[in-house]
């Protein structure tokens, strides 16, 4: 048998004319969807989300996986230039509508100063006793360490603490360190070296939370054992109340700053150690949600305490203004995580 042959393609006039046919049915059947959502997407992005019927705001995510299969239809067929562009803009503004973030960045630091982020600090309460517990058994055993051998004060002291603040070092010398030095730069590096450090501990501290939550516990002791160290190196010389005085100044927003880094972290090591009727990766992702709002509240403190060791240094000269300032600044802290407990209006509970 012959085989018969396939029509001829057309070419020139006939080619053209055929595509325009294509496209022009191509939209005659779709454009309906097309319409119906660049008219949703323009009154929400007109701010008239009033105006929308509870049909147009289910139909909204349909709609937009619609008319993405007819642009990736389109980009298939080569359909005319003009048709692409209008269904590419088209997805791309009813995508962030449908995807996008639902809150601009003043509204999202309105809810999470509003109570987003003191829920999420009570929220790991049990972990945050365990911190608290951590760090002031940290303190006590490194000021007897020191008080029985001297020589533990190099092991637990960082080498950048050790300038004029040394066992032996006179009560004139220790008295220095902490007095008198607002216009010495020199004297500063310590301040700005301890900052630095407490930084570094309270990130740690959240950031090997999942090892079981073990890392941290070590560095909580380990870091606290330093500030025992240091407290008993300036009661030796009668200069401990001063030099309380002197860290309290951001030292309480600081050290508040490293509990909550550690309660965080240890709540992602409970959650994984023991996740209940949850997989561990479902415990782990539940607990890092929580531990992640702190820690971002975690990343603020620590700013505020770098501010208040700078200002503080060169402004106040004398323990009892240092008190005032450090013991206010606790208290606003305490007060924000447990005293205002109400939720705003449409937030959900961590």
């Amino acid at each position: 048998m012959t085989a018969t042959p396939a029509p001829p393609r057309p070419t020139g006039q006939a080619a053209i004319e055929a595509a325009a046919l294509r496209s022009d049915r191509f939209r005659q059947d779709r454009e309906a969807d097309w319409q119906r959502l660049e008219e949703i997407v323009t009154r929400m992005e007109r701010g008239r989300l009033r105006k929308l019927s509870d049909e147009d705001i289910v139909a909204l995510p349909v709609l937009y996986r619609t008319v993405a299969s007819s642009l990736s239809v389109a980009r298939e067929t080569s359909l005319d230039a003009a048709t692409l562009a209008y269904l590419e803009g088209l997805v791309q503004r009813a995508w962030y509508l449908v995807y996008g973030p639902r809150v601009t960045l003043w509204g999202w630091l309105a809810r999470f100063f509003g109570g987003e982020w003191s829920r999420a600090v009570r929220s790991i309460w049990p972990e945050l006793l365990v911190a608290f517990a951590l760090m002031a058994a940290g303190t006590v055993v490194g000021w007897q360490l020191c008080a029985a051998d001297p020589d533990w004060y190099y092991s637990l002291v960082p080498g950048g603490f050790q300038d004029e603040r040394v066992p032996g070092a006179s009560r004139e010398v220790l008295s220095s360190t902490i007095f008198g030095n607002a216009d010495q730069d020199g004297k500063s590096v310590f301040a700005a070296s301890l900052f630095s450090h407490n930084a570094g501990v309270a990130i740690l501290c959240f950031a090997l939370g999942f090892a079981f939550g073990v890392p941290p516990l070590l560095l909580l002791i380990q870091n606290t054992g330093t500030l025992g160290a240091m407290l008993w190196l300036f009661d030796g010389q009668g200069l401990l109340i001063d030099f309380i005085g002197w860290l309290s100044i951001h030292g309480t927003t600081e050290l508040l700053a490293i509990l909550l880094a550690g309660g965080a972290g240890l709540h992602v090591g409970r959650s994984m150690a023991f996740p209940g009727d949850l997989t561990v990766v479902e415990a782990a992702a539940r607990a890092g949600q929580r531990a992640a709002v702190v820690m971002a509240g975690v990343v603020f403190m620590l700013v505020i305490a770098g501010m208040l060791e700078g200002l503080g240094r060169q402004l106040i000269d004398n323990t009892q203004g240092r008190f005032m300032i450090g013991g206010s600044m606790l208290a606003i802290w305490l007060s924000y995580f447990f005293a205002f407990r109400r939720a705003p209006l449409g937030s959900d509970a961590l």
